[in-house]
């Protein structure tokens, strides 16, 4: 977890010691403590929490706990909750604006789009609540005027998709500049979302032509 939350600085998509990070075990969640440096962060300074809300540990765990715990208790086919105000997103989010499929890889956070939760005040039930509805079947989302979450099985997942949520609202945003980009058929993303699936399987991309000239050697 603190070698995810370095990582996290290192890669640009989060800056001092905004942003939070949770993992599932066995007891509850392990959460990132409150204003402590990620340079600075050891794993003994990472918070033992109950979903019950209680906690252990020598600090105070982040002050995001809540929409951790919610998200956490909500969503069994996740284990680690990763929040950031990465640059290009958090633009986004301060304008309350949804990403759509202009650009197929929107579909990395499970659907059609990525949506952004509406605006309540941070570290409070109605930020939680206002996220798990904008997390329904998806993977990632954008906090209104505030910054995104990121979702995953594994900590790498959920900071690939974390940067991969910033790098499509960086597009969005130069995108945006010409214009507002035309947007793909919920038809060709339901064919989008399948590749997407059929290859977290292991397995190539099976529409037709596309595997004409990629066989595997006998």
């Amino acid at each position: 977890m603190v070698a995810t939350c370095r990582r996290m600085n290192e890669s640009g998509i989060n800056q001092g010691t905004a942003g939070n990070l949770s993992v599932r075990n066995p007891d509850g969640f392990l959460i990132t403590p409150t204003s402590l440096p990620y340079d600075r962060m050891q794993p003994e300074d990472l918070v033992q929490m109950a979903f019950d809300g209680t906690y252990a540990g020598r600090h105070r765990p982040s002050s995001e706990w809540r929409f951790h715990r919610d998200i956490q208790a909500a969503r069994e086919d996740i284990d680690v909750v990763l929040h950031c105000h990465s640059v290009y997103a958090t633009t986004l989010a301060c304008h309350h604006k949804t990403i759509p499929s202009f650009h197929y890889m929107t579909g990395v956070a499970g659907g059609t789009t990525i949506r952004c939760a509406r605006y309540a005040t941070f570290g409070t039930q109605a930020l939680s609540d206002a996220a798990i509805e904008a997390l329904e079947d998806r993977l990632a989302c954008l906090l209104g005027q505030h910054g995104q979450i990121s979702l995953g099985r594994t900590l790498a997942a959920a900071l690939a998709l974390a940067i991969e949520v910033e790098t499509i609202s960086r597009l969005y945003v130069q995108a945006l500049t010409l214009g507002e980009p035309p947007i793909l058929s919920d038809e060709e993303m339901a064919r989008v979302l399948q590749q997407m699936k059929n290859m977290s399987y292991g397995q190539a991309p099976d529409l037709d032509g596309v595997n004409d000239t990629a066989r595997q050697r006998e």
